[in-house]
């Protein structure tokens, strides 16, 4: 086990599986959270039974015995069979908490918040409430509850989780929906899918909608020429953000997003300025510069029309330093209390603590 004393979660004890990648599931006992090994991705036989084991060894441990079983809302990964399987088992309730509500949570748990926060939750994906896949989620959340203020404007995602590993389809996606995805069989050429993917586009069904912030990054980073095709998980943001640093400092560009009256930030403007950019190192700062600037202001004006003091930043892609840096610096700005993971990480490897979180403030509603 990992050091028990990581994090302090009074309250019920209860156990929390995680999600799909670097899945870490966890236990609250006595207080404090204990944190198993990651099983990493719940992709092969052999991570999922590092992730069975794993649990047997939490549920071995001493302490209070677990009240509730907390599993992410897809019904389809290991952890969440497994979870209900065991609550089952136990007869326990199993409680199954949003994907970036758990991200948020994990902040507010670390930092003993009560009371509401806004949070941006931005990663690659998760199940939203609609069915949906989600990952740019501007959210309102007080314990159990979790509202959806906005999202990032939806982009389509050619071929389904097929564009997760081939950013060059996302920026395809971007093109089509400027307007010029005659660009996009000459622009990818070295592509076999290119000269079809247009039509792909369209059709609903093989390109589902996406508000993930990390397939934003992987449009951005295909789109200025740095990374088309993703060898390793992360690769096209590593690139984005290397490029960036590489370029040095740029100001915002002020009107490349736009904040909707339902919420939505739309982010289509900047990305598509990206496709004319000549110099990849300066098109990728002014990407990350301008991100944090749209993020602050879409947090402004909730904080403004909730009267919502504190945000909370959660999910991987705040794994990305420079974004981070430059939207802490404009929120401190605007006299908001910003809380960020420092204890735990901020992505998937986490997600646990805010399950077992939400799951205990379900617990004591129910008392």
């Amino acid at each position: 086990m990992q050091d028990a004393t990581l994090l302090a979660l009074p309250g019920p004890p209860v156990l929390a599986t995680g999600a799909w990648f670097e899945s870490t599931p966890a236990r609250v006992a006595d207080g404090r959270l204990h944190c198993a090994p990651g099983a990493g991705d719940l992709i092969d036989a052999e991570a999922c039974r590092c992730f069975d084991a794993a649990l047997d060894a939490l549920l071995a441990l001493p302490g209070e015995p677990p009240q509730a079983v907390a599993h992410d809302l897809h019904p389809d990964f290991h952890s969440t069979r497994v979870a209900r399987a065991l609550a089952e088992r136990l007869q326990l309730p199993a409680i199954a908490v949003q994907h970036h509500h758990a991200h948020i949570a994990a902040v507010l748990a670390e930092h003993g918040h009560a009371g509401a926060a806004l949070g941006i939750a931005a990663d690659g994906v998760g199940l939203g409430t609609d069915g949906a896949a989600w990952g740019g989620e501007l959210l309102l959340v007080d314990g159990a509850t979790c509202r959806r203020l906005g999202h990032l404007r939806a982009l389509p995602l050619p071929g389904g989780d097929r564009a997760a590993r081939e950013p060059w389809r996302m920026a395809a996606a971007v093109l089509q929906a400027a307007g010029r995805g005659s660009e996009i069989a000459t622009r990818f050429a070295r592509h076999a899918a290119a000269a079809q993917l247009a039509q792909i586009i369209d059709r609903a069904h093989l390109s589902p909608p996406t508000t993930s912030l990390g397939r934003h990054f992987d449009a951005a980073a295909a789109l200025l020429g740095l990374c088309e095709v993703n060898e390793t998980g992360a690769q096209a943001a590593i690139a984005l953000e290397s490029a960036a640093r590489s370029h040095g400092a740029v100001a915002p560009e002020a009107d490349a997003w736009r904040v909707t009256a339902d919420g939505t930030l739309d982010l289509l403007p900047l990305l598509v300025r990206l496709a004319d950019e000549t110099d990849a190192a300066r098109g990728a700062a002014r990407f990350h510069a301008t991100l944090a600037a749209a993020f602050a202001d879409w947090l402004q004006v909730a904080a403004e029309a909730r009267n919502v003091r504190t945000v909370a930043l959660g999910g991987g892609c705040f794994h990305n330093r420079l974004l981070s840096a430059a939207l802490l610096e404009h929120l401190a700005a605007a006299g908001l209390a910003v809380l960020r993971p420092e204890r735990l990480p901020p992505g998937d490897a986490g997600i646990a603590a805010g399950q077992a979180w939400v799951a205990q403030r379900v617990l004591q509603q129910g008392n």
